[in-house]
C-alpha cells in the first residue's frame, strides 16, 4: 500500500514532502463541480472528495489524499481568475480587507475515509490599482485562488493572518500529518 497525492500543484507535492517523501503524484481529471448553496467550507470539501474519489477508484488498495482551496469574502467564492481584468477585481475586492481562505482534504485507504477543511483569516493592505497591476504582471494570480499566492510575490500583499499558514498555500500539513497518522502512513 502507498501514498498517492492526488494533485498536480508543486505546492502541495512540496508540502506533503515534509512529511514523507514516500509517495506518488496521479492528477485526477473528474469534473469539479458542486451542487449550489454550499458554504465554501463544504464547497472545498466537496471538491476535494471529487477529486480524491477519481484517483482512489483508479487505486483501491492505496491510501488517496486530495484537496481544494477557495477564498471567499462577503460570501463569496473567489476561484483562480481567468483574465488579467478578473483578477484585478478580485484582488480589489480584498484590499484592505480580510477574507477567509478555506482548504477541503480527503483521505482515504480501504478501511478508513476522513474529509474535513481548514479556515485561515487574511487581512491585505489597502492596494493601489498600480500596485495590483504590478503583481497581476508577475503571472502569479492565475493558477491560485483569490488571484494571489502567500507563498510567492504575492507575500507583500498580505498584513496578518490568523490560522495555519500553509492552509493559505492550499496543504494544511500540520493537520493533514495528524490525520494521516490514524491511517497508519
Amino acid at each position: 500500500m502507498s501514498l498517492i497525492l492526488a494533485s498536480g500543484s508543486p505546492r502541495r507535492r512540496e508540502l506533503l514532502s515534509l512529511i514523507t517523501t514516500d509517495f506518488t503524484v496521479k492528477v485526477s481529471n473528474a469534473e469539479e463541480k458542486t451542487g449550489e448553496g454550499l458554504s465554501p467550507a463544504e464547497t472545498v470539501e466537496a471538491l476535494a472528495e471529487i477529486k480524491g474519489e477519481a484517483v482512489f477508484s483508479l487505486y483501491p488498495n492505496d491510501t488517496v489524499i486530495a484537496s481544494d482551496t477557495v477564498v471567499s469574502i462577503g460570501g463569496k467564492i473567489l476561484g483562480k481568475p481567468h483574465s488579467p481584468e478578473e483578477a484585478f477585481l478580485m484582488l480589489s475586492s480584498l484590499s484592505g480587507k480580510t477574507h477567509t481562505v478555506y482548504t477541503g482534504v480527503y483521505i482515504k485507504n480501504a478501511s478508513s475515509k476522513t474529509v474535513f477543511s481548514e479556515r485561515t483569516e487574511v487581512t491585505f493592505y489597502e492596494l493601489s490599482g498600480e500596485e495590483i497591476n504590478g503583481y497581476i504582471k508577475t503571472g502569479e494570480p492565475f493558477d491560485k485562488a483569490g488571484a494571489y499566492g502567500i507563498q510567492g510575490p504575492g507575500a507583500v500583499l498580505v498584513k496578518c493572518i490568523s490560522g495555519d499558514y500553509y492552509n493559505v498555500m492550499g496543504f494544511p500539513i500540520g493537520r493533514i500529518n495528524r490525520e494521516l497518522k490514524k491511517f497508519s502512513i
